[in-house]
């Protein structure tokens, strides 16, 4: 995006890509909850649906399609440019349905499992393995690793889409599933995006001679969209009287460098009103003029700048001094540029040839969210927002970006300031330049940082809402640490659970998480919430469930031995009692498992192996007043418990109890 308006970009989409016209909203914060703004994973799956109708099939896309339904796996060649990521994103939302989850795989980064790893791969998940800029060192290792990775997606039903660096040596048993991607056509490519913007057909179907010279080479799929989303802005802006053809001229003319011409403009202005204002409308490029006016105002007193002291009636009016800086208001009163794209040459020179203003305008634009103005919506602050971290990014430095979102979610940071903080870590994760640092970096501000004021809350969002959507294990990492941590709210404890929720894989990663931790009371409080019966003993779409898995036993094992041990009876009774009445709802034998598991985590407890056992048969009497079901399934329930603790005591039969408990028995 080059504006507030929004941009299209399709090729190598990393994390939340925007594919189309609008703006992306988020809600953060303990005091954001009245937010209407939709949730950050509902707006992927539409920015996912936009890439779908944005994407014109490039060549070969049908034999990539018959590959990966035929196999389960396809590997996508390609040269730079033609479309390959966005291909294989789209081929794998094909595919979406109510198991499994999508799953961007990285190979090398922190708590990332290896690709050879069966437990990589869950029933019906979506992978993308994307190595379209590995180097040869990445793209051996991973070579090596596709046929354990295939066969535990073939065993999975999962589907498995790899990007391979172009001209990378492939194995020959792995050649069958090659693919190259090839250009689609370039002018489908430029109508398909002009239409999705609501150019009308008429005016793009006729033969354009701009259009023409600009398709005249292969152009990156990139390319085209950024062409694609000039037109869109040029005909916003032009008057009644102009085409197709003039706007397409307006946006060739602003893909030329125009550096030298804002320097030379720029000496002309000898004020400091007129710099602030310039700098201002090139940050609020489309804002209301009232907007305009107070962040130029803000901004000169940001810097210290001295008052003029030119009586109010005397001064230039909005207008007068719009016009010195080569901008108007147009309908509705929005300020602009004459000139399209005037505003990043504008942006681009004042952070490269006036670096002291850098830290000024971070502090300035926090400052600007915070006005309190009716015409300064959520689509002029993002716009504000993403105008700095463009900037940041754009000259490689992202980590006075990160610190810049940190310092926004200090004490008594406001709504709209926090707000502005997760927009500007959400464009860094969806640099492909620089979404490793930011990742590498939450995960330490997670793990290690103290955090000051309403930064966790910051975090929580980022990782649940944008870091899950396509890297859910980091997300579940790093919201496990934030779970440790928070004091005074469940937030975190909450997205945590919500994300386990959504994967068996990363229900059993949690679990196994946690039963390698130091089992602090922090760590159980996370395990009383994880534990929820109902998914442990689902087997829907798989042949057994996770409570039958040899390694979710050793995890919940260990976790509710460290439970009955060290918390009160009163802490840990209702997840128990809940556990007994899963068991009296359903007579299957995995939910007699939960029994055996309780069982063996309270024989663990050496010294008061029988205060235990009597804690949990107390537990379990007191689930039979509050069970939902038929009594007499919760009285089976506890006396195939009792006859479970019996026999691990050494004083019962090893047979269960034949009548009464016969509905809870397998």
């Amino acid at each position: 995006m080059n504006q507030p308006g929004g941009g299209t970009r399709v090729e190598n989409p990393q994390g939340f890509t925007h594919t189309g016209p609008g703006n992306i909203y988020v809600n953060v914060g303990a005091h954001l909850q009245d937010s209407d703004k939709p949730a950050f994973r509902q707006v992927a799956d539409d920015l996912l649906c936009q890439l779908r109708r944005l994407l014109v099939a490039p060549v070969n896309m049908g034999k990539a399609r018959a590959t990966l339904a035929e196999t389960g796996t396809v590997i996508l060649d390609g040269s730079p440019g033609s479309g390959r990521t966005s291909a294989a994103r789209v081929l794998l939302r094909e595919y979406h349905q109510d198991i499994g989850v999508f799953h961007e795989l990285l190979p090398g980064e922190e708590d990332e499992l290896s690709l050879h790893d069966p437990a990589l791969v869950e029933a019906g998940d979506q992978l993308l393995l994307d190595l379209s800029a590995a180097d040869d060192r990445q793209w051996s290792a991973a070579r090596a690793d596709l046929p354990a990775l295939r066969k535990a997606v073939h065993e999975q039903h999962a589907h498995l889409v790899v990007v391979m660096p172009h001209r990378g040596t492939l194995d020959p048993d792995l050649q069958y599933y090659r693919v190259e991607i090839q250009h689609p056509p370039g002018l489908n490519v430029l109508r398909r995006h002009l239409r999705v913007h609501g150019v009308p057909y008429e005016e793009y179907i006729r033969p354009d001679v701009t259009v023409a010279e600009f398709l005249h080479e292969d152009r990156p799929m990139r390319e085209i969209a950024d062409f694609a989303d000039l037109v869109r802005r040029a005909r916003e802006t032009a008057p009644p009287d102009e085409g197709f053809a003039q706007w397409c001229v307006k946006a060739r003319e602003a893909r030329n460098d125009r550096r030298k011409e804002v320097t030379t403009f720029v000496d002309e202005l000898s004020e400091a009103s007129q710099r602030a204002l310039l700098i201002t409308v090139s940050m609020l490029h489309g804002a209301h003029a009232d907007v305009i006016h107070r962040a130029a105002q803000l901004l000169l007193r940001t810097l210290g700048s001295p008052a003029d002291g030119i009586p109010l009636l005397q001064q230039k009016d909005l207008a007068k001094r719009l016009k010195d800086i080569s901008a108007d208001t147009g309908p509705g009163g929005r300020v602009r540029f004459y000139k399209l794209d005037y505003d990043s040459a504008v942006r681009a020179y004042i952070w490269d040839f006036m670096p002291d203003l850098r830290p000024y305008l971070g502090t300035w634009a926090a400052d600007v969210v915070d006005l309190n103005d009716p015409h300064l919506v959520p689509a002029v602050r993002d716009g504000l927002v993403k105008c700095v971290a463009d900037q940041y990014l754009r000259t490689g430095r992202w980590d006075g970006l990160a610190s810049l979102a940190e310092r926004w979610s200090s004490e008594a940071a406001s709504k709209a300031r926090l707000e502005a903080a997760v927009h500007a870590l959400t464009c860094g994760l969806g640099d492909p330049a620089h979404n490793r640092e930011f990742r590498e970096r939450i995960y330490h501000w997670c793990a290690h940082r103290r955090l000051r004021g309403d930064f966790a809350q910051v975090l929580v969002q980022i990782c649940a809402d944008v870091l899950a959507a396509s890297h859910p294990d980091q997300a579940l990492l790093r919201l496990y640490y934030l779970a440790r941590r928070e004091r005074g709210t469940t937030r975190a404890l909450q997205a945590l659970c919500d994300l386990a929720s959504s994967s068996r894989r990363l229900r059993r990663r949690l679990l196994d998480r946690l039963a390698r931790s130091d089992l602090s009371p922090p760590d159980l409080a996370i395990f009383l919430r994880a534990c929820d019966p109902v998914p442990l003993t689902d087997s829907t779409g798989t042949s057994r469930a996770l409570v039958e898995e040899n390694g979710v036993q050793r995890s919940l094992t260990t976790c509710w031995h460290a439970v009955l041990a060290e918390l009160p009876r009163a802490t840990w009774q209702p997840r128990a009692e809940r556990w007994l009445h899963r068991v009296a709802e359903d007579t299957g034998h995995r939910t007699a498992v939960l029994l055996d598991l309780l069982v063996s985590a309270a024989d663990r407890c050496e010294g008061r192996r029988g205060e235990v056992f009597a804690a949990l048969y107390a537990s379990a009497r007191n689930a039979e007043r509050t069970a939902p079901g038929r009594p007499s399934r919760s009285v089976a329930a506890t006396e195939l418990l009792l006859h479970k603790i019996s026999v691990a005591q050494g004083i019962g039969p090893a047979a269960p109890p034949p009548a009464s408990a016969g509905e809870a028995r397998p």
